[in-house]
């Protein structure tokens, strides 16, 4: 059975989590991607529940979170490192595994490189990293269109899914979230995710954590040779590459990503990642 929840987050006003399976299950947090909400992860959620407690989380200015302060509107990713350390003292979980989409992605890779002792594993779907000059200066202009008040739906959704019936019925889904978004929560994060490169790429060989990136191969956005990367900077990364697929694939390629995402959540996991308290 899946929950939806609202709890006060300190510092970060309200924090939206969708929450399934036993209270003594071992804990599973999921971050969705920028303009998404919580409800995206609702294959993994159904599947993943019946061993894990799994929590899907809204992040600020999406779904049902509060947005972060109203000065923060150019925040960065170190900001949103701060509130998901936030979550975790929230949710009272003191180590975890945990996946993000995307930007959650990003976000993931990043607490994963500077949190170690709260994390078991880490996996990585859809992740972008380091951005050719071109994307970067494309993505970044389109932050600040969104910060504008300019909202584009049919052109990510065009990048993220195949010209298929099926593919075509999850695109109409995943507009309506978009569409649904509230657009300072949304400028706000998307900002931070054009920047994500100045922060994070250069501190992934800190992360000990075993590290599973995935995509699609036909993911414009994050690349094979990305997902690739990601593993090969990792102290225990792989890469796996779904052929056929875009930038949705925990929803375009459900029961594959959830057969990845067991297969890692079984994986060992480092002893200096696994003991050790918070500092």
């Amino acid at each position: 059975m899946i929950s939806t929840t609202l709890l006060p987050c300190k510092g970060y006003g309200q924090l939206g989590v969708r929450i399934a399976g036993p209270e003594a299950g071992e804990p599973l947090v999921l971050i969705h991607g920028v303009g998404m909400q919580s409800k995206a992860w609702y294959p993994q959620l159904e599947a993943l529940q019946e061993h894990y407690r799994v929590y899907a989380v809204d992040m600020p200015g999406h779904g049902q979170s509060s947005r972060l302060s109203d000065s923060n509107e150019l925040a960065r990713l170190p900001e949103y490192i701060s509130w998901f350390d936030a979550v975790l003292d929230c949710l009272n979980l003191q180590q975890v595994n945990l996946a993000g989409h995307s930007m959650g992605a990003v976000i993931a890779a990043t607490y994963a490189s500077t949190h170690a002792q709260r994390i078991k594993r880490v996996a990585l779907v859809n992740c972008i990293y380091q951005r050719p000059q071109a994307a970067t200066q494309a993505v970044q202009a389109r932050a600040a269109s969104i910060r504008a008040g300019n909202m584009d739906v049919s052109t990510p959704l065009q990048r993220w899914f195949r010209d298929t019936p099926e593919e075509q019925r999850l695109a109409e889904q995943v507009g309506n979230w978009l569409s649904s978004v509230d657009m300072q929560g949304y400028g706000t994060a998307y900002t931070a995710f054009a920047h994500s490169d100045d922060t994070f790429a250069g501190n992934l060989n800190r992360i000990s954590a075993p590290l599973l990136a995935i995509t699609g191969d036909g993911d414009p956005n994050s690349t094979d040779a990305m997902s690739m990367a990601l593993a090969q900077q990792a102290q225990d990364g792989e890469a796996v590459i779904i052929k056929d697929h875009r930038h949705m694939i925990n929803i375009t390629a459900p029961e594959r990503v959830n057969a990845e995402l067991t297969r890692w959540l079984a994986r060992p996991i480092n002893p200096v990642t696994s003991i050790g308290e918070r500092p």
